[in-house]
């Protein structure tokens, strides 16, 4: 039997695992539930926290012990908010919490009579238990009096109570919402590639416990999710972990330190390595790994609205002003496994030049990755695309074409979805082989996130001289041009011209020559599409305060720089925040705020996330931006934007799946951790396709460009080498690193630490080689960074550099960003980390 035969049977027999839960509902209901107490915060820490351990011990666990007891249940329990939310922490340490359970109560203590807070049908009967066997504790947590009064000595008074370090077990859950809270998530196809892959990971522990092998396995977030779901239902799990593998799985989620050679470094190695000689199919997948760190909040005061808002609907003059199609976007995951029936004479350098048939504003240009089976070096290319056409591959030894063959995007994902995919494909031969000899095959293997829609990306564009100055009252006397500025949108077609009046009105022009009225200035505010919204100056709340709000259905605020998921999760100082606005939505279900949209005042760009921001965001943004050029900015013509890459990546949202970088040393060792990874990863910025390809070896973490198209085409690493390119046509083009090289391209604000590779303008940095810890780059705006410095901008600097025996060379482009980061400009700097497990 070969290899691959064996293989697909371990994966069958994984598949026989018996799990007695529905995972799939269960997953949703926690996501759900987990939604709900992120819309809680004061669950997370401080005085409501503690009185939310106490209720739990003195009230939710004697309440479910007696209940249980009953040989008559008539309703189902539902568990206070905040009860449930500790009871949920303490269910993710399995172990602890049975031995808590039969010590304090004599049995497990089960949920299969509970039913969650958030959908209980059955409140009012537990409440009426509650109250009967609680009459001093509310019910419902009086949030006033729990911040007033100190239970900690109440607490260590119980006599009945868990010594297992609640606070510790909520500090480390709380990040874990963030990781799975992406659309795609709560999809039923990705959950049951999600149940299987869980599966899968089970069996890999029985194995290990059948040969005596202790290796401590780490989950990527899809199997940690339905992990987390199996866990929530102790007495199943218990006695489905025994009959799997002989024993009640410990959930270890109390060691956080993911340094290389470490515990939790180790273990996702070595599960990786293992899943994939077992099953023969890929560990990291598309919309499983790690989005970084959890965004700073907006505000830590819950916003409370009295009203729902207006709730108006725009009239249909104004509905049809801006037409938008509905386009979806996927992200991708590709990796080149193998080759076989290769010809004599042509193994070496072999690399698989991939491409669209149909290239679209996310993914353009061709990648390049080198085959496992010939390297012996983990690539994956992760970016997003339109689903349209065709994946194209063409196999090549050097410059020479070995053959030709593609995969259909939709035909995973319609008419039936299958999210992976591992197959051995058929290369067309050139037209200049023989074609009597063998087949050559390309194993390749892709995956896919369910298809969600794109945000809409609007580009404001001079048609006339520039405008300057606004009319909100913090600025001085606007001198108001009669310039236009033409509205595009990132496929370069016209949508609407916008003007501003001598009578301070925004006039919008179609291209029909029809013109409306779109927002006129009060006097104080601006009132937009006759009085749906309004735009007005919040007098300022200091620099983390809002600037502005629009006010109309929905409650927006706008905020100074990249917040929320724009936020920038390396190399702040590439891009400057004052370049930027983020458009914030408030709301019941967003009580802290969802970052809905971001405006560059740089490149005149503005992205909507939802079709309601976009009318009324453009037209708001038309107007910040006026105000932005008494900073000195200005748009750019269309013949700027049309010839230069801009429209193709603009980085404007630093997606929430992508792959990230992190440094780890001050010796700017980086390393991949897909939820803790051994080997690669690369990504980039939301535009552009993510920042193209990364290959590494012993840890490495390396970043594509974020934006401006080609930027940080290639990236090479091994031996903790942390590398990227930069922004700008053509910048960082190629960069390798070896022996803890830490290499970067910079656009506009250069990568330091290691070394910038080239920064902005035609050729800059072109080719960095960096050995023993060498760091090397070509620089624009003046080199900084010890050592030397390439030239500064323009064709030909820093051409041709090459470092070793710790040679220190680095230039960089305007100031440094940190320690082996992918450089990017528009918000989507670095980006090459996996993580696995959110605990």
């Amino acid at each position: 039997m070969d290899k691959e035969k064996e293989q697909e049977l371990e994966w069958v027999e994984a598949q026989k695992l018996e799990i007695n839960v529905d995972l799939i509902s269960a997953a949703k209901q926690q996501l759900q539930f987990l939604a709900t107490v992120d819309q809680n915060r004061w669950l997370y820490e401080g005085p409501l926290l503690l009185r939310s351990i106490y209720r739990y011990n003195a009230c939710w666990l004697p309440l479910l012990a007696k209940y249980t007891e009953s040989p008559i249940r008539e309703n189902s329990l539902v568990p206070p908010l905040d009860c449930e939310w500790i009871w949920h922490c303490h269910r993710l340490n399995p172990v602890r919490y049975k031995s808590d359970c039969e010590q304090l109560y004599g049995k497990v203590l089960d949920n299969c009579d509970v039913v969650s807070s958030i959908n209980g049908n059955f409140k009012r009967q537990t409440e009426d238990i509650w109250n009967r066997l609680y009459p001093e504790e509310l019910y419902d947590l009086d949030l006033d009096e729990a911040i007033s009064e100190d239970v900690s000595e109440k607490l260590s008074a119980l006599e009945e109570c868990t010594k297992y370090d609640l606070v510790s077990a909520v500090k480390r859950q709380s990040p874990f919402y963030y990781q799975v809270s992406r659309p795609h998530v709560n999809n039923d196809i990705f959950l049951e590639e999600a149940v299987a892959r869980y599966k899968g990971f089970l069996y890999l522990i029985k194995k290990n416990g059948e040969r005596s092998i202790k290796r401590f396995c780490v989950p990527t977030y899809d199997i940690d999710l339905i992990w987390h779901t199996h866990q929530l239902h102790p007495l199943s799990y218990c006695k489905d972990l025994e009959k799997a593998i002989g024993k009640v799985l410990e959930h270890d989620d109390t060691d956080s330190d993911r340094k290389k050679g470490k515990k939790l470094d180790n273990g996702f190695s070595g599960t990786t390595a293992q899943w994939e000689e077992t099953f023969g199919r890929r560990y990291w997948k598309a919309g499983a790994m790690y989005r970084g760190s959890t965004p700073a909040p907006v505000t830590i005061v819950p916003f409370a609205s009295d009203s729902s808002g207006k709730e108006l609907a725009l009239d249909s003059e104004y509905q049809n002003v801006i037409q938008f199609p509905e386009v979806e976007a996927i992200e991708v995951m590709l990796e080149i496994i193998g080759v076989k029936n290769l010809p004599d004479g042509h193994k070496g350098k072999l690399s698989v030049v991939f491409s669209k048939t149909q290239p679209d504003s996310l993914f353009h240009s061709e990648r390049r990755l080198a085959v496992l089976s010939e390297s012996g070096q983990k690539q994956v290319d992760l970016f997003q695309c339109e689903l349209t056409g065709e994946l194209c591959f063409r196999l090549t030894n050097e410059d020479k074409d070995l053959g030709f063959a593609s995969l259909s995007l939709r035909e995973f994902l319609f008419p039936v979805a299958k999210l992976s995919v591992e197959k051995w494909l058929e290369l067309a031969p050139p037209s200049n082989r023989n074609t009597d000899s063998k087949a050559v095959f390309l194993r390749v293997a892709v995956s896919f996130t369910p298809p969600i829609r794109r945000p809409s990306l609007l580009h404001m564009v001079q048609s006339g001289s520039s405008l300057r100055g606004s009319c909100f009252p913090m600025l001085q006397k606007a001198r108001l041009a009669k310039s236009s500025t033409l509205i595009i949108d990132d496929t370069r077609a016209e949508v609407i011209s916008l003007q501003m009046s001598a009578k301070r009105q925004v006039i919008g022009v179609k291209e029909s020559g029809e013109t409306l009225k779109l927002a006129e200035f009060n006097g104080t505010f601006w009132s937009l599409l006759n009085s749906k919204w309004s735009l007005e100056y919040t007098n300022g709340r200091g620099e983390d305060g809002p600037l502005f709000q629009l006010l109309g259905s929905h409650v927006v605020k706008v905020f100074s720089g990249r917040r929320l998921d724009y936020e920038p999760k390396h190399c702040r100082g590439q891009r400057s925040d004052r370049d930027f606005m983020t458009a914030v939505e408030f709301s019941k279900q967003h009580p802290y705020g969802t970052a809905v949209g971001l405006l560059d005042l740089k490149l005149c760009c503005f992205e909507a996330k939802e079709n309601w921001l976009v009318f009324p965001g453009i037209v708001s943004a038309f107007i910040l931006d006026a105000i932005s050029k008494k900073e000195g900015f200005g748009c750019r013509t269309k013949d700027e934007i049309i010839n230069s890459e801009t429209l193709e990546g603009n980085g404007l949202m630093e997606d929430s799946n992508q792959i990230k970088l992190r440094t780890t040393t001050e010796e700017a060792e980086t390393k991949l951790e897909a939820s803790n990874t051994e080997t690669v990863i690369m990504g980039s910025g939301y535009g552009g396709g993510f920042g193209n390809m990364v290959e590494a070896g012993e840890y490495a973490g390396c970043g594509g460009g974020s934006c401006s198209g080609e930027c940080g085409n290639t990236v090479m690493a091994a031996e903790s080498a942390g590398c990227g390119g930069g922004c700008g046509g053509g910048c960082g083009n190629m960069v390798k690193a070896a022996e803890s090289a830490g290499c970067g391209g910079g656009c506009g604000g250069g990568c330091g630490g290691g070394c910038g590779g080239g920064g902005c303008g035609g050729g800059c940095g072109n080719m960095v080689k960096a050995a023993e810890s060498a760091g090397c780059g070509g620089g624009c705006g003046g080199g900084c960074g010890g050592g030397c410095g390439g030239g500064g901008c323009g064709g030909g600097c820093g051409n041709m550099v090459k470092a070793a025996e710790s040679a220190g060379c680095g230039g960089s482009c305007g100031g440094g960003c940190g320690v082996g980061c992918g450089g990017s400009c528009g918000g989507g700097c670095a980006t090459a980390e996996t993580e696995a497990t959110g605990d």
